[in-house]
C-alpha cells in the first residue's frame, strides 16, 4: 500500500502545480465550487488514465512512453501561450471565458494525467488492484488540487494581475519539465 501512495504523490505531483496556477489566476478568495471542481477533474483524470493505460495494456506500453511526455508538452505548452495571451489582451476574455475555462481544465486534466496511463500499465506487474489503485491515485490527487487551488490563490493575490502570467509560465515549465523528465531521466 506503500508503494501506491507513493505512486499517487508522484502521479499528482503535476496536477498540484497546474491546480496552483488555476488558483492563482482565479479570485483572490476562491469558491469552494472552483476549487471541487479544478479537484474533481484532476482526480477523476488521474484516476481514469491508469485504466486506459491497463487496458492498452503491455504490447503498447513502449509507444506510449515514447510519445506521452510530447502530448503533454504540446497541451500545456498550448494553454500556457494561451493563457499569456489573455493576461496581455484581458479585454479579449469577455463573454466565452467561462467556456474557455472548461476547455482549459480539461486539457490541462488530461495532459497533467497522461502519465498515469503509463503507470496503469505498471499496476498489474505491482501486484495492486485496479479499482483500489485508480481510487487512491485519484482521491490523492483530488485533494491535492484542491489544497492547490486555494495555495495558489493566495500566492496570486500577492502578485495580482501579473497571475496569468505567472499561471502560462509555469503550465509551460509544467510541459518541459515532463519532457526532460522522460527524456533524460526516463520518467
Amino acid at each position: 500500500m506503500a508503494t501506491l501512495v507513493i505512486l499517487a504523490l508522484a502521479l499528482a505531483a503535476d496536477a498540484f502545480a497546474a491546480a496552483v496556477s488555476c488558483g492563482a489566476v482565479g479570485r483572490a478568495e476562491p469558491r469552494l465550487g472552483l476549487a471541487l471542481r479544478v479537484g474533481l477533474a484532476f482526480g477523476l483524470a488521474q484516476g481514469l488514465m491508469p485504466v486506459a493505460g491497463w487496458a492498452l495494456g503491455v504490447a503498447f506500453d513502449r509507444w506510449m512512453r515514447d510519445v506521452d511526455h510530447w502530448v503533454a508538452l504540446v497541451l500545456l505548452v498550448a494553454i500556457g501561450v494561451h493563457m499569456l495571451w489573455e493576461s496581455a489582451h484581458p479585454e479579449a476574455q469577455g463573454g466565452g471565458a467561462q467556456s474557455e475555462s472548461r476547455w482549459a481544465l480539461a486539457t490541462t486534466a488530461i495532459a497533467t494525467s497522461i502519465d498515469a496511463a503509463a503507470a496503469g500499465v505498471t499496476l498489474p506487474l505491482l501486484d495492486l488492484p485496479l479499482l483500489v489503485s485508480c481510487s487512491v491515485i485519484g482521491g490523492v490527487t483530488f485533494a491535492l488540487s484542491v489544497a492547490g487551488v486555494y495555495i495558489g490563490a493566495a500566492a496570486g493575490a500577492m502578485v495580482g494581475r501579473r497571475a496569468g502570467t505567472i499561471g502560462g509560465l509555469v503550465l509551460i515549465a509544467l510541459g518541459i519539465k515532463i519532457v526532460i523528465d522522460h527524456v533524460y531521466f526516463g520518467g
